[in-house]
């Protein structure tokens, strides 16, 4: 469970009380936490003195997910979450999602940079028609708002100040067709919004991590990749030299700027925002990091070639999510960390027990 401030509950809170919101990928590892997250935002005074609560719809067509964590939820709140197993792509099962629905999160996508390297058009198909294909649903369903998912890959790297943190003002360069379909995705937002009177907006996330984020894929992101090798007594391994530096996020810093961001009241045009901590971590200092933090301190690091559309450096400037939405980073890096490698020593116990 996301562990959330008590004051950033008490201002989302009321925003969602009697509401009907969908979550497209909510059986993902960050849609999962939005989920957990909506479902325990405790319930209002109505006016009539009946309690007011939120309720989910969530939309996934489980390419990239399991529907273990939703089932465990659904059986406990069966009148408040329910389960639509289909692509965002399928326009009849995306209108019926849609339905009665006040806030989007659009969560759904193909993730992975090297994945969408190995298939550039899914992720396009995805990514890119995936997004058009939301908003439109929101559009005739008359959803009031719709919080788009980027990434800050859409930045590429900047020439003229290559480590300095990345500002909304710059001027995008993706490298990849990951990066290139996020931009995509970004625009059709921003035209929405500016076309229809659409109230959105994009995040920009920066490196996210957290429990239940998969390692089983070639395609795992470094923390859960780093975890798992460390685990099994193997190595690490860094594509690079290692001195490349990214903004690692916690999973409850991006559940707090998605419930802050669908509860705001002012208006949303279609901007995009950056998601990060402001703080820089190299990929060494990183694998040093999991490897004490599983009692590994000084296990060798095994380096591989740079792959291709990797940035070298990614940091977030927070300031425009903290002026607009009232963002802040949930907790420290270092206290999520020691809780993430925590959940893929217990988790990695239970699978070898239950093997």
């Amino acid at each position: 469970m996301t562990k959330l401030p008590a004051d950033l509950i008490a201002r989302v809170a009321p925003a969602f009380a009697g509401q009907t919101v969908c979550v497209t990928g909510g059986a993902g590892f960050i849609g999962g936490h939005l989920v957990d997250a909506l479902l325990s935002l405790p319930p209002q005074p109505g006016p009539s003195g009946r309690e007011r609560t939120v309720r989910v719809v969530v939309i996934d067509d489980l390419s990239n997910s399991s529907i273990d964590h939703l089932a465990e939820l659904i059986e406990l709140e069966p009148d408040r979450l329910r389960f639509i197993h289909s692509s965002i792509l399928d326009p009849v099962a995306l209108n019926e999602a849609m339905h009665g629905v006040g806030v989007v999160f659009h969560l759904a996508a193909m993730g992975s940079v090297p994945a969408s390297i190995a298939d550039p058009a899914r992720s396009f198909a995805v990514n890119a028609t995936g997004t058009v294909r939301v908003l439109e649903a929101a559009r005739a369903a008359g959803v009031r708002r719709v919080v788009n998912s980027s990434s800050s890959s859409v930045y590429g790297e900047s020439e003229t100040n290559p480590t300095g943190p990345k500002v909304e003002t710059q001027l995008p360069a993706p490298r990849s067709p990951y990066a290139a379909s996020k931009l995509a995705g970004e625009a059709s937002v921003l035209a929405w919004a500016l076309s229809f009177g659409m109230q959105a907006v994009s995040l920009r996330y920066f490196n996210v991590f957290g429990p239940r984020q998969s390692a089983d894929s070639q395609y795992a992101a470094v923390i859960p990749a780093f975890a798992r090798r460390v685990i099994g007594g193997q190595s690490p391994v860094i594509y690079g030299d290692g001195d490349q530096s990214r903004d690692f996020t916690p999973v409850a810093s991006v559940v707090a700027a998605n419930l802050l961001a669908g509860a705001v009241t002012t208006p949303l045009t279609g901007q995009a925002l950056n998601i990060g901590t402001g703080q820089r971590t190299s990929i060494a200092e990183l694998a040093r990091a999991v490897c004490e933090a599983l009692g590994a301190s000084g296990r060798e690091v095994i380096h591989q070639p740079a792959r291709t559309g990797d940035i070298r450096h990614s940091l977030a400037d927070i300031a425009a999510a903290r002026q607009l939405l009232g963002y802040q980073p949930v907790g420290t890096v270092g206290d999520a960390l020691t809780a993430t490698v925590s959940w893929y020593r217990q988790a990695l116990a239970d699978s070898e027990a239950g093997s």
